[in-house]
């Protein structure tokens, strides 16, 4: 008998054009999208910055995770080093719907990241790199909730990780953050695809990264965010980081980057209050909570608590439709 299975291409399926005119990849119902953030108020812009270097197998879903937003106010701007596979083509297909690109040699990924910041002019910002990919609506819940709290300056969602075929394997809990789990040494991690600010805080930390590190610039800017607002935690998430199975330099180079932390990390300039918090935080640790029995004591871990000064996480409730900081 004669074998009659056709086999499936994936590509030339999605280009064929069903009998009603619509191409597969194409929506048949238009996706809502408000005119007004939910508090009455114009969306804000978003600046997203993509730097990338000969990331033809990638960088494809991670501008298709940002233009697929459908965000009215929306201002993409990709840095590409020069490459030499198919990336600037990818680049080019997508063109009309990026604000600015340009593909150039360039001195490292900070000093590309730089230059997307430097013709930037979103009230919001953020940056992800060209193997990431952000979740769906992750633009409009982040400015829904920079709109509706005023002085909340720079967010994080949920940690999330995609396997190298792009498919969602893990998602993290949410853990509140401080200045002092930096200034202690507990900085791992807060994951950098997940943050939002407003160009308000960009502008008082010196409205740059730092260019001279490979691998740590991240964290340096945090480390300066945090000298000027609270991280507030979002419970909702917003990106994720793909683990490649190859050439990855945040994973191959842990050693450089540690080392760049310790090289970046001077608390001698600290205001006296701080030091006072860091060292009562460290005498905790190193004797207090050495002993099990008052390592239980509920009032001891409150008042240890309350050293952090960390903000309420951002939630969302299901019956006002809406996020709001949870204080308990």
């Amino acid at each position: 008998m004669k074998n009659t299975e056709q086999k499936f291409d994936i590509k030339s399926n999605i280009e064929t054009v069903s009998k009603n005119g619509l191409k597969m990849n194409e929506r048949i119902t238009p996706k809502k999208i408000p005119a007004l953030t939910p508090d009455k108020k114009p969306w804000p812009k978003i600046s997203i910055v993509t730097v990338s270097f000969n990331m033809e197998d990638y960088i494809e879903d991670t501008i298709l995770s940002v233009i697929g937003q459908d965000y009215p106010n929306l201002e993409y701007i990709i840095i590409d080093g020069g490459s030499k596979d198919g990336t600037v083509d990818i680049i080019r297909k997508y063109e009309k719907w990026i604000s600015y690109w340009v593909s150039e040699p360039d001195n490292g990924m900070y000093d590309a990241i730089q230059k997307g910041f430097k013709v930037s002019t979103g009230d919001i910002m953020a940056y992800i790199n060209s193997d990431d990919k952000y979740h769906p609506n992750a633009f409009f819940a982040a400015a829904t909730i920079f709109s509706s709290n005023e002085d909340v300056e720079w967010i994080l969602g949920r940690a999330s990780f995609y396997n190298d075929e792009g498919t969602i394997v893990d998602v993290k809990d949410m853990r509140k953050w401080s200045k002092f789990d930096y200034y202690t040494g507990d900085y791992k991690w807060i994951q950098q695809e997940s943050v939002f600010w407003k160009r308000s805080l960009w502008n008082k930390a010196g409205s740059k990264i730092n260019t001279s590190l490979k691998l740590a610039g991240d964290y340096e800017l945090w480390l300066r965010f945090f000298r000027f607002a609270k991280l507030y935690c979002c419970d909702t998430v917003f990106a994720g980081f793909r683990f490649r199975t190859k050439d990855q330099l945040s994973l191959e180079k842990i050693d450089s980057y540690l080392f760049e932390v310790e090289d970046v990390t001077d608390l001698g300039l600290l205001p006296r209050d701080e030091k006072y918090a860091i060292w009562k935080i460290n005498f905790f640790r190193k004797f207090i909570f050495r002993i099990p029995f008052i390592r239980r004591l509920k009032f001891l871990r409150r008042h240890f608590d309350s050293i952090f000064d960390y903000p309420p996480r951002i939630v969302y409730d299901f019956y006002q439709r809406k996020f709001y900081k949870n204080k308990s």
